[in-house]
């Protein structure tokens, strides 16, 4: 049960050996250190590009040989094209859903690449998500900071044990016969500061609501309040968010993500 918020120190992945690119303000092109601009991105573009299609051609190459291995085991084309198409379609989802936005020498976990797949449904709804942003001056980790229409939100992904129940008792959340409630009140405090370093930085109070995305035991709920941290399912994410009080205008979900970039530093 093992919590994929905590990152231990020095466990950091290889340092890249070319400059550290930066991010405009206002979303602009990459720009290096050392004054390498639009070119340096368009070649990056390139290759991510080249990346792309290779991958495709992979995929598609594989879906040739196994329709065409089945075509001729069944001596019938149709079947053939049918599972090559459905083995291609397989591989894409796949594909899908093992990507993730945070760099490849830090691989995430399953349950973060979980809640990463739900939370870009969202990004096609106007929302604006962040993943594994740290806390300055500690060692938290805020998995996922999405902000859209109805508020700010702080994520934790958490896989685990699906043998053992959840279960609420006085205040308490237990996994099994052990005692969730310290986890629960490292995520209040990482919103929490969160929500201080954005107010500052925009000068204006904001809220943003913690909570843990448990994967694997089952729950009685879809979600449950708990010491100030919404307790959801992990595949109930996108329904947890649509959940929010707050009614936000398109200007002031852009200052808050703006806000989060800054304060909130990325943490690999």
């Amino acid at each position: 049960m093992e919590s994929a918020t905590r990152v231990k120190e020095g466990d950091q992945g290889p340092e890249p050996s070319y400059p550290s690119p930066f991010v405009t303000a206002d979303g602009g092109r990459f720009r290096s250190s050392l004054g390498l601009r639009d070119a340096t991105a368009g070649t990056y573009g390139s290759l991510l590009a080249g990346e792309s299609a290779r991958r495709w051609a992979v995929r598609a190459g594989m879906a040739v040989v196994v329709g065409l291995a089945v075509g001729f085991l069944t001596s019938d084309w149709r079947i053939g094209v049918t599972l090559g198409a459905a083995a291609l379609i397989g591989m894409t989802v796949y594909s899908v859903r093992r990507y993730s936005e945070v760099p490849r020498w830090r691989t995430p976990s399953a349950a973060q690449r979980k809640t990463e797949a739900q939370l870009r449904v969202m990004q096609r709804m106007g929302y604006r998500v962040l993943h594994a942003r740290g806390i300055p001056g500690g060692n938290g980790q805020i998995d996922h900071f999405i902000v859209g229409r109805r508020g700010a939100f702080a994520i934790d992904s958490e896989s685990w044990d699906k043998r053992l129940p959840l279960r609420n008792k006085l205040e308490k959340l237990y996994h099994g016969r052990f005692s969730k409630n310290e986890r629960i009140d490292e995520a209040l405090e990482e919103a929490l500061v969160a929500q201080r370093l954005i107010s500052e930085e925009l000068g204006r109070e904001i809220k943003v609501r913690a909570s843990l995305a448990i994967y694997g035991p089952g729950m009685p709920w879809d979600s449950h309040r708990l010491r100030g941290v919404d307790i959801i399912q992990g595949h109930k994410v996108r329904k947890w968010l649509r959940t929010g009080k707050d009614r936000l205008t398109e200007t002031e979900i852009e200052e808050i993500y703006q806000a989060a970039l800054k304060v909130l530093p990325q943490r690999y």
